[in-house]
Parts: structure tokens; C-alpha cells; sequence
């Protein structure tokens, strides 16, 4: 584990100094020790990494499909589906985590990528399906019949026509669910192991009874919160046109 390293880089008492110190001088000792020796940093940044980008991408992408169908399809009581969809995601991790390491642990998916990405999706799923049903609503239906008349399949019409107007929508879906799943240290705890371990594991690892290496502790918060600031700086163009739709549309 993280936390039987000895060797403290940076030590308590330094960091809990009461002198005021407008300059300081920044090491990296402590990013060199996460990711030296035998207990690595590296197998949980992998483990983070797959198991939140496949999850968002299954989600993002089923549930641009599901959306489509929902805001294009003639079925009575679609808007009722939809939020049954997303009641589904209000519920607290706490009273699911139970049943699906219960029904995880029958199918043999305790401690894999696979049990972590199946779990993230029950949560991202239904999140997604609504967001991006809203996003396909506010579409005019006359471009979806206009492409129809034009000869487009109605998977056409959806590719060639929906989806790229719908841009915004699919990434504010992506980051979100990538944020959930990259965070995410319920479902980690509980179903994951040392063969799928993820960062937010490893942080706990750091907080002991004998003490807490602050050092490590703060390096690993960095390597946590700084991809995701960074995605949400790269596509913050389209996350806000899509976190305000709903102010557009009256949804």
C-alpha cells in the first residue's frame, strides 16, 4: 500500500509552520515518490483512466442514441420514460452499492475494469439519456423529416443531421459523466480491488492511523483535480452552451 512508505518528503511540521513565507520554493519529491518503487502511482492512474473514460464514452454514446429515439419517436407517455430515466439517478450510491457488489460478486466482476465501468454506468446512463433527449427535443422536427424526404434513412437523418447540431449536448454529456466516473470513490471502495484500484483509493491509502502523509496526500489531489480542470477548460465552450439549455428551452 501507499501508505507504508516511510520516507516523508515533506514534513509535517514544515507544512503546519506558523512562519509566513511569501516566497517558497516548490519541489516535486513528492510526485517522484508516488510514482517510484514497487507501489507505484502508475496502476491507479491506468485503473482511473480506463475505467472513467470507457464509462463515459458507453454513456455518452448510448445514451445519445436512447435520446434520439425518445425525442423523435411517437410513443405516448415518452416525457414520463424520460424522467423515469433520470429518477433513476437520484437514488444515493449507498443504496445501490449493496445489490450490484452482491450481483457483481455472482457474475465474477469483483475486483475488475469491467465491474468499475458497469457500475459507473449505472449512474451515468440514465443522466445522459436525459440530457441528451432534452438536447434532441429542441431540434425542430421539420429537420428530421426534411432529411427523410431528401432520401436520408432516419440513421442518416440522425448522423448527418441531428448529431452535429447537438454537439454541445454530447460533450457537457461526456465531461460530466467522465467527472462522476473519474471522482467516484464509492462504487472503487467497494467493488474494485488491488488489481483495479483507482486514485481516489490511493488518497485513502495516505490517511493511517499512525498519521497522514500530507505530502503525498496533497500531491495526489493534484493529479486528480488537475485533468479534469483542464477538460473542463478545453471544451468550456461547449459545456456552457449545453449547462444552459435549459434556461433556453424552459425545461
Amino acid at each position: 500500500m501507499l501508505a507504508s512508505r516511510a520516507r516523508r518528503n515533506v514534513p509535517n511540521a514544515r507544512l503546519f509552520s506558523r512562519k509566513f513565507k511569501v516566497f517558497v520554493t516548490p519541489v516535486l519529491d513528492n510526485y517522484k515518490s508516488l510514482f517510484g518503487g514497487a507501489n507505484n502511482l502508475g496502476s491507479y492512474l491506468a485503473h482511473s483512466v480506463v475505467a472513467a473514460g470507457l464509462s463515459a464514452a458507453v454513456a455518452t454514446a448510448l445514451g445519445t442514441l436512447v435520446g434520439y429515439g425518445l425525442a423523435t419517436t411517437k410513443l405516448a407517455g415518452k416525457k414520463a420514460l424520460a424522467f423515469w430515466f433520470i429518477s433513476t439517478r437520484m437514488a444515493p450510491i449507498a443504496a445501490v452499492v449493496l445489490p450490484l457488489f452482491l450481483m457483481f460478486r455472482l457474475a465474477g466482476l469483483i475486483d475488475s475494469i469491467t465491474g468499475l465501468v458497469l457500475a459507473y454506468l449505472s449512474f451515468n446512463l440514465p443522466f445522459a439519456i436525459w440530457i441528451m433527449n432534452a438536447f434532441f427535443e429542441a431540434l425542430p422536427p421539420s429537420l428530421g423529416e426534411s432529411a427523410e424526404v431528401a432520401g436520408c434513412t432516419r440513421w442518416q437523418a440522425f448522423w448527418h443531421v441531428a448529431l452535429p447540431l447537438t454537439k454541445a449536448g454530447v460533450v457537457t454529456t461526456a465531461v460530466l459523466c467522465l467527472v462522476f466516473s473519474w471522482n467516484d470513490y464509492a462504487f472503487a471502495m467497494v467493488i474494485s480491488g488491488p488489481d483495479s484500484q483507482t486514485l481516489p483509493i490511493a488518497a485513502s491509502q495516505l490517511v493511517t492511523q499512525a498519521g497522514v502523509d500530507w505530502g503525498q496526500l496533497t500531491a495526489i489531489g493534484t493529479i486528480v483535480v488537475v485533468p479534469m480542470i483542464a477538460a473542463g477548460i478545453a471544451v468550456r465552450r461547449w459545456l456552457v452552451s449545453g449547462l444552459t439549455l435549459g434556461a433556453v428551452t424552459g425545461e
